[in-house]
């Protein structure tokens, strides 16, 4: 039986984030949020409005952070008398979630009548500023609205954007607050090392799907998580992301433009289009090797004769291979990544791989081993030889890959 890898070091460990609520509905998504940075070792502290303690209590933001909550300007407990200082000079980045019309507006004019809007203003440089709207759609579509957040982003704030969907007032439409999941992801983002930043990283994942008939095909255990983990690591990293999934049934990733495919020849189209822009191409797709040569009109049935269906295949495109023998990987514009799923002799095969396909790394694994669960062990495949990656989440070998990457790209300082 294959040992448990050891837990991995929480996500957020040690980092110090001031949440701050403002009055809405949506203060019950930031109970959620709060409990999550928690859960992934963030020391929070939390600054409320007196709008937002209409919707929810202090003492709850106080149980789910463990710490005291501030909602006025003049608590007394600072050492200084300066909440409006001293919160901030703690913080590594102020998280407003949610943030309302009316904070969005006096964060645009500078106006700080209350402890929060004073903390957004006094922040020390460095610090980033991420806003969540949460509103009714008629309010975040308002000219003023929309005017008051590209101020706040000219001013160096980062507006999250919002999500569409079924509203507290019963519309329907954008304005809805980010979910917790989300502002964890864009909290761990705003935190991380910009190893790829302004870079440009094309990834595929999952599977793909080879239809026999209208109703069945061929297709692998491949579940996308890796590439799917990729994909977030990389945006992290500060690269513009583009994920080309199979079909799998994964949300994406907070950041990350995703365009779904089917068959091995969508992926082909899908990637071949994009690669034309990218600086980085991870393959990490599990794309079948063959299709069926003609897919039947109808579902292919028995008979009743003990017959088995007579089934021609013909050999699908070799997305990677394409990849690496474009004009852009050939002027040494794009840095392509394989991936090498074997089930024998894994250092031999995933050497011959790389060869064969041409690429400056290949990450390899025992596939069957693998396929959809959440860790993994990674065997790094270059020009010099082999690197293992330890036994650990996949979100956490996404994260050393990337660095890894980052590390061999040309150009790029040696570690």
């Amino acid at each position: 039986m294959t040992e448990a890898p050891p837990p991995d070091a929480p996500e957020l460990a040690g980092r110090r984030v001031l949440l701050g609520l403002t009055g809405g509905i949506a203060c019950y998504k930031a109970a959620e949020l709060c409990r999550l940075l928690v859960k992934a070792g963030a020391q929070v502290r939390v600054a409320m409005t007196e709008a937002a303690c209409r919707f929810i209590t202090p003492l709850t933001m106080q149980a789910l952070s463990g710490q005291p909550v501030f909602v006025s300007q003049w608590d007394a407990r600072p050492n200084n008398h300066m909440a409006h200082i001293e919160l901030g000079r703690e913080a590594e980045l102020l998280l407003v979630a949610p943030a309302s019309a009316d904070f969005i507006a006096q964060i645009a004019q500078g106006r700080a009548g209350e402890l929060l809007a004073l903390l957004c203003l006094a922040r020390p440089d460095g610090v980033p500023l991420l806003l969540a709207p949460a509103m009714n759609r008629q309010m975040w579509q308002h000219p003023a609205t929309q005017r008051n957040v590209r101020q706040c982003a000219a001013d160096g704030a980062q507006v999250l954007g919002v999500a569409s969907g079924a509203q507290a007032c019963g519309e329907i439409g954008d304005g809805r607050m980010l979910e917790p999941e989300d502002l964890l992801h864009a909290v761990t983002a705003a935190l991380a090392p910009k190893s790829l930043a302004g870079l440009r990283v094309l990834i595929s994942a999952g599977p793909t799907f080879e239809a026999l008939d209208p109703v069945r095909g061929i297709t692998n255990l491949s579940s996308g998580k890796m590439g799917f983990a990729i994909a977030r690591a990389a945006f992290e990293a500060g690269a513009q992301v583009q994920l080309v999934a199979g079909p799998v049934s994964l949300p994406t990733p907070y950041g990350v433009q995703r365009s779904d495919v089917t068959s091995a020849l969508d992926m082909h189209a899908a990637v071949m289009e994009r690669a034309q822009e990218a600086d980085i191409f991870i393959s990490t797709a599990a794309v079948a090797d063959w299709r069926p040569a003609q897919k039947a009109a109808q579902k292919i049935k028995k008979d009743g004769s003990g017959a088995t269906p007579a089934l021609q295949f013909v050999e699908n495109p070799d997305i990677l291979a394409a990849v690496a023998r474009s004009p852009r990987a050939a002027e040494g514009k794009l840095y392509c990544v394989g991936f090498a799923a074997e089930s024998e002799n894994l250092l031999d095969n995933a050497a011959a791989k790389r060869q064969r396909k041409g690429v400056p790394l290949l990450a390899a694994n025992i596939g069957a081993a693998t396929f959809g669960r959440d860790d993994n062990a990674l065997l790094l495949v270059d020009e010099h030889g082999a690197q293992q990656l330890p036994h650990a989440s996949k979100r956490r070998l996404a994260q050393l890959l990337i660095a890894e990457i980052a590390r061999r790209l040309p150009g790029a300082a040696s570690a």
